[in-house]
């Protein structure tokens, strides 16, 4: 089990809303989910939350290079970004991980320079854009059709040059998805484990947990401890989170208790 710390450099993120804006700020706040255990640093430049504003490549840029480049050594670092050129130039600064929301979708490109770089990739499932994802999400079977297209983003990497030993997948819970989608997703998450690839799961903070004990972002400690150890037990390999010191104070307790 590995921990994937989250460092937001956005003003306008849920979780921590521009907190880490500042790449000195950016950089300490990795630095420390480092030492708290996070052998994953996720640096995002742009907010993916329902609603988001676009940034254009080169705000994101300005905003990931430096603070990736500073991180590089202190843990491997993933660059969460769905657009081409700030993945090169987070490649370019150390990064080894390409974290993309879009499943190698929305730039052609993109499958070729992770490729050619030999970068490991997380293919994530979205429908439509952090703009539209929210409007009304609907599915037959959610996991069934997540696994179909998480099936389907894997033959696609392959087929563009990607090592299948280097994709990770993450069915998106929080991204077009309703409470009880991202809570049977949870249940059965070993059913994704049929895909054969390891699997990242982000709870942390998320709208949902809220949505069931009414809690407030900066109150859902507890929720997002408690779907991140469901999931590890459930076969997650990845934790993405922002908690880093108190999900492996509980993962270690839960691990020792489990066996």
């Amino acid at each position: 089990m590995k921990l994937m710390g989250v460092v937001n450099v956005t003003p306008d993120s849920f979780s921590d809303g521009g907190r880490y804006l500042d790449a000195d700020a950016a950089i300490a706040h990795g630095e420390e989910l480092a030492r708290d255990g996070a052998e994953i640093l996720d640096i995002g430049g742009e907010s993916t939350r329902p609603g988001a504003a676009e940034v254009d490549a080169g705000e994101e840029l300005r905003r990931t290079e430096p603070v990736v480049a500073a991180l590089a050594g202190r843990a491997a670092v993933s660059i969460d970004t769905s657009k081409l050129a700030v993945a090169e130039a987070a490649l370019d600064a150390g990064a080894s991980i390409v974290n993309d929301v879009t499943a190698l979708r929305r730039d052609p490109e993109m499958a070729a320079l992770c490729a050619d770089r030999g970068a490991g990739v997380v293919l994530m499932h979205m429908p439509g854009n952090p703009r539209t994802m929210q409007d009304n999400p609907s599915y037959g079977d959610v996991v069934d059709e997540i696994k179909a297209f998480l099936a389907e983003r894997i033959e696609a990497a392959v087929a563009a040059g990607v090592e299948k030993e280097r994709i990770w997948l993450d069915p998106g819970i929080g991204f077009g998805k309703t409470v009880e989608h991202n809570l049977e997703l949870l249940r059965r998450l070993a059913e994704l484990r049929d895909l054969g690839r390891p699997l990242v799961i982000g709870t942390s903070r998320k709208s949902f947990i809220g949505k069931i004990d009414g809690s407030e972002v900066d109150e859902r400690l507890g929720g997002s401890i408690a779907s991140s150890v469901l999931a590890a037990a459930e076969g997650a390999d990845v934790l993405r989170v922002h908690d880093v010191a108190e999900t492996a104070q509980a993962m270690r307790v839960a691990e020792a208790i489990l066996g």
